[in-house]
């Protein structure tokens, strides 16, 4: 049986359901924060069409998933998250600028440069680098789960995957050691009907991932991942009961990828026009403006307004961004030990003296 699919808002932004309670400016800040990241996809595409970052992958239709899911953690929560959650982290406290640089892998990148472009992680933010190995962050989740379990502390751990994950044995085996120990655990999958090329149908032979819980003893939910509303509501409920102590959720939120699976992906060679508009029709951004806007919370001013804030933001993060230098190549040996034995601080010399990590031409070559 298909669990059924919780929904708040009808694609036109008309209340079909209960909806969460939630203050006006919280409101406003998550449709703000849903434009921004279109806005800053939009932007970064156009960067790596231009040859200035070497690869990026957009989130254009999941903003509701992304920013809905992030607003019911706390700060002290952790993020495990994969590629289309870098709206997570900005959402806890990133900024552009960080975010750019680490497109870039400059010395202003929190990573040092020491990760693909867009596999992002932040230590202030609590979101944990991942990996481009399918599903390998729902282990590393599920650990850190089993850690705060040990340790007494009053902490959810977060697990994003998308659809082509919960095909890995890395999700088995995290979904059953969470589910056997009632970790305080939540699997997020972003199921976008795309695992690159492969359609959802080829995917699983299940009636829905959500389902697959079953197996592991514990609940599944099925959400309307472009209702920002529906997302909150659904969210909220299995954080607060893994933090509870009453164990793990695998929340199913259904979206779509508009664009391509990544920068260097053509979705026109494998998906349907047909399927793509009937998508459009579904956006997130103009289900909750629709709402918003029929309860008195933004007008057409508000949306303008922060459009051209958000812009400027961009643009000078950008400017920055691109003036800066690559990391120090002594950042490649310092990072290493607590204290560097003499071997590695001869090396670090050597390196220095003939002007290693100096030389360098393009972007990050993808």
């Amino acid at each position: 049986m298909t669990p059924p699919l919780r929904r708040c808002l009808d694609p036109d932004g008309r209340p079909v359901g209960p909806l969460p309670e939630l203050a006006r400016d919280d409101l406003r800040a998550l449709f703000r924060h849903m434009v921004m990241m279109r806005m800053l996809d939009q932007r970064m595409l156009s960067l790596q069409r231009q040859g200035r970052i070497g690869f990026y992958g957009t989130a254009t239709g999941q903003e509701a998933a992304v920013t809905g899911s992030a607003f019911a953690l706390r700060p002290t929560d952790w993020v495990f998250p994969a590629l289309r959650e870098m709206g997570v982290s900005l959402w806890r406290g990133t900024t552009i600028r960080e975010i750019v640089c680490q497109l870039i892998g400059n010395s202003g990148d929190v990573l040092l440069g020491r990760q693909m472009p867009c596999h992002f992680s932040d230590r202030k933010v609590l979101t944990v680098a991942w990996s481009s190995v399918i599903g390998t962050q729902l282990p590393h989740a599920m650990g850190a789960a089993w850690a705060a379990r040990h340790l007494g502390h009053d902490v959810v751990c977060m697990g994003y995957l998308g659809d082509g994950a919960s095909s890995s044995g890395d999700f088995h085996a995290a979904a059953n050691f969470a589910g056997v120990f009632r970790l305080p655990l939540v699997f997020f999958c972003q199921n976008n009907q795309w695992a690159i090329s492969v359609p959802l149908a080829r995917q699983t032979a299940s009636v829905s991932i959500a389902i697959k819980s079953v197996a592991y003893g514990f609940p599944g939910e099925r959400v309307d991942g472009n209702d920002i509303l529906a997302v909150i509501a659904a969210t909220r409920e299995a954080v607060a009961r893994a933090r509870k102590g009453d164990g793990p959720t695998l929340v199913e939120a259904l979206t779509f990828r508009m664009g391509g699976h990544s920068s260097s992906d053509d979705p026109t060679r494998y998906r349907d026009a047909a399927q793509v508009a009937e998508w459009e029709w579904q956006d997130p951004l103009h289900r909750f403006r629709a709402w918003l806007t029929a309860c008195g919370h933004v007008d057409a001013g508000d949306e303008a307004r922060w459009t051209e804030e958000i812009n400027a933001e961009i643009g000078a993060a950008i400017a920055e961004a691109e003036a800066l230098p690559p990391p120090a190549i002594e950042t490649m040996f310092a990072d290493v030990y607590r204290e560097m034995p003499r071997s590695l601080a001869e090396q670090m010399r050597y390196a220095i003296a003939v002007g290693e990590g100096t030389k360098f031409e393009g972007a990050f070559p993808l």
